[in-house]
């Protein structure tokens, strides 16, 4: 399959750009130790003592993303059963950076992509329980996401132009996966909230259980089968039942667009991967778990 390098950076973004910033707008914060921690497709986070992360936008189209983030999390976090990074501070545009950016708290733990739960049944009870509390209908101003939570018609482009990549022995397969999905009745409830960008990367694991859900910078509203197919990213066959029966409200033609979501959005993992080994590792895992 031909791979890709992720987006590259628009702007500089360095451990010591994040201590300028921090000494010009957050003073108090200013002496804590600064130690870079991750350059991903559209921020740059840094590890800010013991406490924080600092997060700035590494592309124009991230930093769009920014205020969603910062207006719409913490009205959420407080009834959701999973930890969410509210922001705890926010950076303004300077004269050395031209986007906003956002302190928010660290959590400990590794990426589940990194590290699975101890008891993946449980892990698929825990994240079936915080998709249903998420998924409520969303308010007529929240975000609309180009590309998630839209009608899975909207990603057909892409995922034909996937398929055409992808080894010819599975192919054929993977085409009968997406066209019984397009199949599927569209949504036809309310918009709700989606985190956006739910997989195995943006959920934490800490003392063997899921802990935390980050990085809500793609959150939205629409279609809940976009985040739904988080459960063919890190679950087998029979824990996507338990994360089904969990979150309690899957009738079989969202579950069928959330196999077409995973379908999707594991080709874009393995497209543009060239350089980011954990994402190609998500994306050939959904790709087969898709393909079962």
């Amino acid at each position: 399959m031909t791979v890709e390098r992720m987006p590259a950076a628009e702007v500089p973004v360095s451990a010591g750009l994040v201590r300028r910033l921090l000494g010009e707008q957050h003073p108090d914060l200013a002496g804590l130790p600064v130690e870079a921690l991750a350059n991903g497709w559209d921020n740059f986070v840094c590890r800010l003592g013991g406490e924080f992360l600092v997060r700035l936008p590494r592309r124009a189209m991230a930093a769009e993303l920014v205020a969603h983030e910062q207006r719409w999390v913490p009205e959420l976090a407080g009834r959701l059963p999973l930890s969410v990074p509210a922001p705890a501070r926010v950076g303004r545009p300077a004269a050395q950076y031209p986007w906003s950016w956002s302190v928010v708290p660290f959590f400990p733990g590794r990426v589940a992509a990194r590290s699975e739960p101890d008891d993946p049944w449980s892990a698929a009870v825990a994240l079936g329980g915080f998709l249903d509390a998420l998924h409520v209908p969303a308010p007529s101003e929240a975000p609309v996401h180009a590309s998630r939570g839209i009608p899975l018609a909207g990603r057909a482009e892409g995922v034909l132009t996937g398929l055409a990549r992808v080894d010819p022995a599975d192919r054929a397969t993977a085409l009968r996966v997406w066209e019984t999905a397009a199949t599927m009745p569209a949504w036809d409830g309310p918009p709700v909230w989606l985190h956006g960008d739910l997989h195995p990367a943006n959920i934490l694991v800490d003392r063997g259980r899921i802990s935390a859900v980050i990085d809500f910078g793609d959150i939205t509203s629409g279609d809940p089968a976009t985040d739904l197919s988080v459960a063919w990213m890190l679950f087998t066959a029979e824990q996507r039942v338990a994360l089904r029966e969990a979150y309690g409200r899957a009738d079989d033609a969202t579950w069928g667009r959330a196999r077409g979501w995973a379908l999707a959005l594991s080709l874009v993992f393995l497209t543009y991967s060239a350089d980011n080994p954990l994402m190609r590792g998500i994306g050939e895992r959904t790709f087969r778990a898709v393909l079962e």
